[in-house]
């Protein structure tokens, strides 16, 4: 005759199961790999750190481990998985890639000086509806790969060219973003120092055809002409000194490169300049700062004549096609600031903009 114990026969609970769960790596936290191995490999799954196999696994960092061809050959790649471990709609992506990747890239000055700056890449491709994904690493071995055998825009090129291959993508972009130094002249003291310049160069392939633009953050002061007037009317009708509201103003040029001719960096800067001549000053002694508000009275501005100046420069280069002018002037009057958005061509045509443009149009010393 069998007798059953009413404990054996009866379903544990929770917190005996949980109990003996304990039991189990309490055991396990003193047991040799052996022991472990030993277990029921279903027994052996419920301790951490141990395979479906039953297997230990190893918490040493394997310093003598090195990889082969045919270990590489093991390694799972879902990126380049089937269309079925895509995950939401089937959809074209029109961008895809890496941001503010940073790498030191080599530009050469008009006058034939040769620097290295800093530099942040944005580089991305289109992906195809049925593919699920690219591999990211590419872009920044492709840029490696070139960044010290050749110059600003060779590397671009080059580099659009290998990964659009690489990637099997039929459109790719990239963007370079750095400071660019150039020195200026004060006023009057005869001081110079260097003015830096936000720039992004930038290459897209479309289909195959290629287009190259230049963007630059020019900052300037605006003084307005209105409150010029008014400054004026108080000292001549009522004798009382009043001085008009000027401001720190930024207006970020993007164009489209075209023609035979090279457009230096240092071209688009002075094109800005002659536009709208109130660039901030570097070094500055008191007859610099004079001469800043003799130069500010003489160049009023509105934010509206500001754009259209700058545009009047553009479309007098022939080595500038399509373009756009943001311009921000970050008043001093007002709680807001005035802005403008002036384009020339399709390529820069957008009936909507960006929430944070003009946030980004900032700038500090």
């Amino acid at each position: 005759m069998n007798i059953h114990a009413p404990e054996i026969d009866r379903q544990p609970n929770d917190d005996q199961a949980a109990e003996a769960l304990a039991t189990l790596q309490r055991w396990a936290a003193a047991a040799s790999e052996a022991e472990i191995a030993a277990l029921d490999p279903k027994i052996a799954q419920l301790l951490p750190g141990v395979e479906a196999t039953g297997r230990a696994l190893s918490r040493t960092y394997p310093d003598d481990f090195r990889v082969d061809d045919a270990y590489r050959a093991t390694l799972p790649d879902l990126q380049n998985g089937p269309s079925s471990l895509i995950r939401g709609e089937k959809a074209l992506i029109q961008h895809v890639g890496i941001s503010n990747f940073r790498l030191p890239i080599r530009y050469h000055t008009r006058e034939g000086a040769e620097l290295t700056l800093e530099t942040s890449v944005t580089g991305s491709v289109s992906l195809e509806a049925e593919k699920k994904g690219i591999n990211m690493s590419r872009i920044m071995r492709t840029f490696y790969a070139r960044s010290e055998e050749r110059f600003s825009l060779g590397v671009i090129e080059a580099a659009l060219s290998d990964y659009k291959t690489d990637l099997e993508s039929f459109d790719a972009r990239i963007q370079m973003r750095f400071s660019f130094p150039m020195k200026v002249d004060s006023l009057r003291s005869g001081l110079s120092g260097y003015q830096y310049y936000d720039i992004a160069m930038e290459v897209v392939d479309t289909g195959g055809v290629r287009q190259k633009f230049m963007h630059l953050d020019y900052v300037y002061s605006s003084t307005c002409p209105c409150s010029l007037e008014l400054s004026e009317h108080a000292r001549q009708a009522r004798g009382q000194l009043a001085t008009p509201h000027s401001q720190r103003s930024v207006a970020r040029v993007s164009v489209e490169v075209t023609g035979p001719s090279r457009l230096w960096f240092e071209d688009l800067i002075e094109m800005c300049r002659a536009g709208v001549p109130t660039e901030t000053q570097v070094m500055v002694k008191r007859e610099d700062e004079q001469a800043f508000a003799e130069l500010n009275a003489a160049n009023p501005i509105f934010v509206e004549d500001a754009a259209r100046s700058f545009c009047a420069q553009l479309k007098a280069d022939p080595r500038i096609g399509d373009f756009r002018v943001v311009a921000s002037h970050q008043e001093s009057l007002h709680s807001h600031d005035a802005i403008s958005v002036l384009t020339e061509g399709d390529t820069f045509a957008a009936r909507s903009l960006d929430p944070r443009l003009f946030q980004s149009l900032f700038h500090v010393g």
